[in-house]
């Protein structure tokens, strides 16, 4: 179970006009993000924290190799639709509110960590992955599909430009422009296999189209240790 902590707050993020929006949209998506969820998932195993699991898709695409999932939410009614997927998961789900800069978990927990469209909206990114990193046993792996910068130049500045205006305050603290790979190696995990996927894979190419799914690892001999 996870280890409730003061530094958490119940409602770290609080964006419910959004959150419903979010809702909606992106059950709508999951015919063509389903199968990158799908891939982001195969092949885990134990015990697994999700950081951000908003509405909970993931849920129900967690092998049966996973005993176990603490999905954190810091939104309350993402959160409460967490809730309500994680009733309906194959795998025991324990959502919890809390925010990816303070886990309210202990050290060294997780034999995995999941991130789906989440660094892009986190208010500290190394914060966060320092975080991940923490709860990770050394060796422990981190699975990512994050979306960020792409496209040429006119695309990168497109995204720039709407990361320092109107981006983030229409969706509830999203950024276009971040580099989550670069984030990862910044913050010291070990990248492991990854590629670069289009969302939608057909049509007109979005300021969020262009996605990463992979994974990273905790080193097994830490700096931090």
């Amino acid at each position: 179970m996870p280890q409730r902590s003061a530094r958490a707050s119940k409602d770290a993020v609080h964006h419910p006009l959004f959150a419903r929006f979010y809702a909606k949209i992106s059950v709508a998506a999951e015919a063509s993000v389903g199968p990158h969820r799908d891939e982001l998932l195969a092949g885990l195993s134990g015990r697994v924290i999700e950081i951000g699991a908003g509405n909970g898709l993931n849920f129900a695409r967690y092998p049966h190799t996973v005993s176990e999932v603490v999905a954190i939410e810091p939104e309350r009614v993402l959160r409460q639709l967490a809730m309500t997927a994680a009733r309906r998961a194959d795998v025991p789900v324990d959502v919890v509110p809390g925010a990816a800069e303070a886990l309210p978990v202990k050290s060294e927990a997780y034999d995995a960590a999941v991130v789906s469209l989440v660094l892009c909206s986190v208010r500290d990114v190394p914060r966060a992955l320092a975080e991940i990193r923490r709860v990770l046993r050394p060796g422990g792996e981190l699975r990512f599909f994050e979306h960020g910068r792409g496209g040429g130049r006119v695309m990168a500045a497109t995204q720039r430009t709407l990361d320092r205006t109107v981006w983030p305050t229409l969706f509830g603290g999203c950024h276009v422009g971040r580099d989550p790979i670069g984030s990862l190696r910044a913050t010291g995990f070990e990248l492991g296999p990854y590629r670069r996927v289009l969302v939608p894979a057909k049509g007109p190419r979005l300021p969020s189209s262009y996605c990463v799914l992979g994974s990273a690892r905790r080193p097994v001999l830490d700096d931090e240790d």
